[in-house]
């Protein structure tokens, strides 16, 4: 029995070590993003990210995974999950034009709170006192880093706050449906429906990308691979309410980025922050190591 529970606990921490990993994968694609979309159309660099996921997995994985795809059991519930990633996305990167890194991703964490409450509404997760703690933690680190209240209620906030209630119902279906199929397999069916919608606007939107710019689509795509690829595997470990702090680490990304692009200096409340959200971290792992030991001891 302790066997069992010890497997259950290393899966978990597993799955936050993959998470993590996908989170800092988005902030890098988001940084990406922000370049692009000042001269790139938001269509058309929906439409490069997807050809350049799909071509990834068809060289990793081989081309049978496209007819795996096709015939998934899951086909359906990943399309109704796939429009909901595409309009959250949609709305975040045209937000991206008129908000700095650390605004857009610091708006961008309402997520975390609508997907633990989600998960307990959808999935019937029972969430235990230390990690709603530490979403609320998490959020107030947030805060305090960039008091999102001083931007108002402008068009692009409000389209950010959009994209995270779209992101966090999106990321509750994709714990259903990561039990139930591969990941690579979710990565084409999810592209394939990217590369279909965008397809069509990028058409009559096309911008020539210079050379650099081509480069860096290309990269963008082979970065949102991997925090795709990296998140379904760490949502097929652990549950969405204990993965959902964690999501909290990319503002500390966001802030590094922001220094390293645009020479953004973070200022004092940053550092109180960041060090916020660390904490909501580490005391979800804490509050899920004790929990699991009270089980050992039954």
């Amino acid at each position: 029995m302790s066997d069992a529970l010890s497997a259950t606990r290393d899966r978990v921490f597993v799955g936050i070590v993959f998470v993590s990993f996908a989170y800092f994968f988005f902030t890098v694609h988001d940084a990406a993003v922000k370049i692009l979309v000042v001269a790139i159309p938001v269509w058309q660099i929906l439409f490069f990210r997807s050809v350049t996921i799909l071509a990834g997995c068809g060289l990793s994985f081989g081309r049978n995974v496209y007819g795996d795809a096709w015939r998934s059991p899951v086909f359906r519930p990943m399309l109704f999950r796939s429009f909901l990633i595409f309009a959250s996305w949609l709305c975040f990167y045209t937000a991206a034009r008129d908000l700095q890194l650390a605004e857009l991703t610091t708006i961008y964490f309402a997520a975390p709170i609508i997907v633990t409450v989600l998960s307990v509404l959808i999935l019937k997760e029972k969430v235990p006192l230390s990690r709603w703690l530490a979403v609320v933690i998490g959020f107030v680190g947030v805060y305090f880093a960039c008091n999102p209240a001083s931007l108002g209620f402008s068009r692009p906030v409000l389209l950010v706050l959009t994209a995270a209630f779209g992101w966090g119902l999106a990321i509750v279906l994709m714990r259903k449906i990561a039990l139930q199929e591969k990941s690579v397999v979710q990565m084409v069916l999810n592209n394939g429906f990217f590369l279909i919608t965008a397809g069509v606007p990028s058409l009559f939107m096309w911008q020539m990308p210079s050379w650099w710019q081509a480069m860096l689509l290309v990269v963008t795509g082979a970065v949102a691979g991997f925090a795709q690829f990296t998140l379904y595997e760490g949502m097929k470990r652990a549950p969405a309410s204990v993965i959902a702090p964690f999501e909290y680490t990319s503002l500390v990304w966001a802030f590094v980025l922001g220094y390293a692009l645009w020479s953004d200096v973070p200022r004092p409340e940053v550092v109180v922050g960041a060090v916020l959200i660390v904490g909501a971290g580490l005391l979800t792992i804490v509050g899920e190591h004790r929990r699991q030991k009270r089980f050992e001891k039954i």
